[in-house]
């Protein structure tokens, strides 16, 4: 994709060629490769503008263009050197392939941390997660960590892709108010030492009820994949080991419910709960 300076075009053919470039970041092999992902909704473009997020392109409608959130934003994009499309109906259903697309879209620069920064992140928590298979699992799980007061995120391992639309779209915005970090699981077990606080796995051997630690802060909470949960070395890394006692016949809980309902618990102090 080409940068551009303070640019606002109008478009109504699907087959313009920012458009088609745009439709692309649905790869993850694009994404990864060009460093930008595509957000949609006026509300979530918004949150990720003001927040300082780096926007290359906004798209909306052209029938909604004299809306005076639609002029704020636009407006601070074109400051910032970044292309605006004006689009049709059309134009945005293909991008979103939905028949009642969001009216505005916007392609922003993906931003990971510095591991060796984690450690010296704002906050008193942050949540790992490894091995997550699901993108609405993880866009709602950081959705809840951002609703805990968490300040970062840790992604270890093969995890699907945090800035992929679908996660993006589950996270209502969170993603764009926490600091997100990746490494491999080897990495994760040399850094874990920098970590100051506690770390906090959920795991169902030899845990106990996560109702009954009183861990130290900074707290670090760490939840496993969706079928496997945490590999035992992650498991072994850990201070504490939690799990939450049920009384019906279920298995297990989703992994999404699990961040939740441990995630408050541990911050119910905090929350006034």
């Amino acid at each position: 994709m080409v940068a551009h300076t303070g640019l606002i075009k109008e478009i109504t053919a699907v087959s313009n060629q920012h458009i088609k470039d745009i439709r692309t970041l649905e790869r993850r092999k694009v994404r990864n490769q060009t460093g930008l992902f595509m957000a949609e909704g006026l509300q979530l473009v918004a949150f990720a503008v003001e927040a300082g997020w780096e926007v290359e392109t906004l798209v909306y409608a052209k029938t909604i263009k004299t809306q005076p959130l639609v002029e704020k934003v636009a407006a601070k994009v074109y400051a910032r050197g970044g292309l605006i499309l004006e689009v049709s109906k059309q134009v945005l259903s293909k991008l979103t392939h939905r028949d009642n697309p969001q009216h505005v879209i916007g392609v922003f620069k993906q931003r990971y941390g510095d591991m060796a920064q984690l450690a010296k992140c704002d906050g008193d928590m942050a949540v790992a997660l490894e091995g997550i298979k699901d993108p609405g699992n993880l866009g709602t799980t950081i959705r809840t960590a951002d609703a805990v007061g968490a300040s970062a995120l840790l992604l270890i391992g093969e995890t699907t892709d945090p800035f992929s639309l679908e996660a993006v779209r589950a996270t209502m915005g969170s993603i764009f108010h926490m600091d997100i970090y990746k490494c491999t699981r080897q990495d994760f077990l040399d850094w874990r030492t920098t970590w100051p606080g506690d770390i906090i796995g959920t795991h169902l051997q030899g845990a106990v009820d996560y109702r009954t630690i009183k861990p130290k802060e900074p707290l670090m909470v760490m939840m496993g994949n969706e079928q496997s949960g945490l590999p035992d070395d992650m498991a072994q890394s850990c201070d504490h080991l939690v799990k939450i006692p049920m009384a019906g016949k279920a298995e297990s809980l989703n992994l999404a419910v699990s961040a939740g309902i441990t995630l408050f618990r541990l911050r119910e102090g905090k929350l006034g709960l």
